[in-house]
């Protein structure tokens, strides 16, 4: 007998891995979390049915989330994340000597757990002496924090559930008072292609161009996710990440990506028309 998994992408549209064993399976307090093991794809992290990360393409996701940031402000020290239980993030970071403390934060530990026994190629870095895990809501961790982080990486599901207080304006407001002069946030935005998540995209968007002074969109390809089209946001006091991109000094680190290169970098901010028009028209 075959076993498929099957997340419905849409009411109109779903997405199915053949899949080799389903290695785990627990409700937390916030949610339900699986693994998977696929033919295609690897090992796979879905949560609430939704595909957060698979073995063969989590690269893509964590190397554009981390490096389009590190490329902008080479001399980042302190760093926040929040989310990213399953730790690809974390691992990239971990990659950069100037970075000298790691704040994660993760409202649901079982899903860190669950990584570090069944996800090593994400979770492998999480021991990391310049990591600090906190188990707790990131929106109170950050409400209380000044002027303190050089990168805010919200790396979360999507804006239902645990997540959907990581999309409001007083959490972005106090993650831009938690920023130091230089900070930047980098924000997982959704995807512009599919109506539901579009909307998502234009409202994460809007809320923080009204709040920094520079605020740009740049797309990323992920086959797994809906659509395969995604954003991510970036957002500065005062840093721009392709005038200010250092590529000279990035490549000089001679890190080994798979994905992220310096051209990535400056084209993924080229975004096409009708996404272009859909971020226009939350500015009116």
């Amino acid at each position: 007998m075959e076993l498929w998994y099957t997340e419905n992408q849409t009411e109109n549209v779903n997405f199915s891995m053949k899949v080799k064993n389903h290695l785990y399976s627990a409700k937390s307090d916030f949610q339900k979390i699986d693994i998977i093991d696929t033919y295609e794809f690897g090992r796979v992290l879905v949560i609430d049915n939704w595909t957060m990360v698979t073995e063969k393409d989590e690269f893509i996701y964590h190397e554009m989330i981390t490096h389009v940031a590190l490329a902008t402000n080479p001399n980042i020290k302190n760093v926040l994340v929040i989310g990213a239980g399953d730790g690809g993030t974390v691992r990239e970071l971990t990659r950069y000597n100037n970075i000298v403390n790691i704040d994660m934060v993760e409202i649901d530990k079982l899903v860190v757990e669950a990584s570090i026994e069944y996800l090593p190629f994400t979770s492998c870095k999480l021991n990391d002496p310049r990591v600090n895990l906190y188990f707790e809501d990131g929106i109170k961790f950050v409400k209380d924090k000044k002027n303190l982080y050089d990168l805010i990486i919200v790396d979360s599901t999507d804006p239902i559930g645990p997540g959907e207080g990581l999309f409001t304006t007083e959490f972005y407001t106090n993650c831009f008072n938690a920023l130091t002069e230089k900070g930047i946030l980098i924000n997982q935005c959704e995807s512009p292609y599919y109506d539901n998540n579009a909307y998502e995209m234009k409202r994460s968007y809007g809320k923080l161009n009204k709040l920094f002074d520079i605020c740009k969109a740049y797309q990323y390809h992920m086959p797994t996710y809906p659509s395969g089209h995604m954003i991510f946001c970036f957002a500065s006091k005062v840093l721009d990440p392709v005038a200010d991109l250092n590529s000279e000094l990035w490549n000089s680190l001679g890190l080994d990506t798979k994905y992220y290169n310096t051209d990535i970098h400056k084209g993924a901010f080229a975004l096409p028309n009708y996404v272009i028009k859909m971020l226009n028209d939350t500015l009116e």
